[in-house]
């Protein structure tokens, strides 16, 4: 079965209150839950409850698929359905994830708590050449709410590290940041900045992340499959002029030997005449 995990750990700071609700009637039901700073939330599941409808029914509370410690209860059965309600403290961005609410294996619903979450992510890298200038945009789409502030980040080998702008000479970076988008410019191109970047939308409950990635090459790499073409055709042109040669040198080579077994034969064919011509006379004599 799945393991038990710990509620998540209660603030010392005063959460602001929030309450979210669920009344369903089918085996599964999923809702998003969208969170910007840390709250007090209170997530409630109403169930109507299989046609049987037994007096009492077993629920309890799973975070991101793992039940939580000391969740569960028996259920009554209230006005023809079953309630279950739980308090959990949103205090920051690991307290975020998928709470549900389990009625005795039978339903459930899952809360998934986020931080708006960025649209319009490319499925295809940037692609520019060496020594040009490079514009990567993100942006929170309307009307989700506009974070208190944007970052970027870098990929490398140990996960991402954060692009200081001011640190890095002004010829090479600049961020550019407005209320619903942020835009970093980098300058003098080189292949060395092919790789992925982030952009994060800061709130107070966490960073959402968006991944762009850029390809850096050369102008002479979109001109090798025109180039390989060319090559392939001076193979085959080579080739058929080869080949034509051999044909010719063969030709000449049995129109030679042809004649020369023209002559032996005319040779041949003098030699009897003149036997012929010899035994005539013989005879005559």
């Amino acid at each position: 079965g799945l393991g038990s995990t710990q509620t998540p750990a209660v603030s010392t700071d005063p959460l602001t209150p929030d309450v979210k609700s669920v009344v369903f009637k089918g085996g599964r039901h999923v809702e998003k839950v969208q969170v910007l700073k840390p709250t007090s939330l209170a997530l409630e599941c109403t169930w109507t409850g299989p046609q049987s409808r037994p007096p009492n029914i077993t629920g309890f509370w799973r975070k991101d698929g793992s039940e939580l410690s000391n969740s569960r209860l028996t259920v009554p059965l209230e006005n023809l359905q079953y309630n279950l309600r739980r308090t959990f403290s949103i205090a920051d961005e690991e307290s975020l994830g998928n709470y549900s609410c389990v009625f005795d294996n039978q339903a459930e619903v899952d809360f998934i708590l986020a931080a708006p979450q960025m649209g319009g992510v490319r499925d295809k890298p940037v692609v520019c050449y060496v020594g040009d200038s490079v514009v990567l945009e993100c942006k929170m789409e309307d009307p989700k709410p506009k974070p208190n502030t944007w970052n970027w980040y870098r990929a490398n080998d140990t996960g991402k590290e954060l692009i200081e702008a001011e640190a890095d000479p002004p010829s090479r970076y600049h961020i550019h940041n407005t209320a619903g988008k942020t835009k970093l410019t980098v300058r003098n191109l080189t292949e060395v900045d092919t790789g992925s970047y982030y952009c994060g939308a800061v709130y107070d409950i966490g960073v959402t992340l968006s991944r762009v990635d850029l390809r850096v090459i050369t102008f002479m790499e979109p001109l090798k499959p025109f180039l390989l073409i060319v090559a392939e055709v001076i193979v085959l042109v080579s080739v058929i002029l080869l080949c034509e040669r051999r044909g010719s040198r063969q030709h000449k080579g049995l129109r030679r030997t042809a004649v020369a077994w023209r002559r032996i034969l005319l040779r041949g064919n003098g030699r009897s005449d003149r036997r012929r011509l010899q035994k005539s006379q013989n005879v005559i004599m």
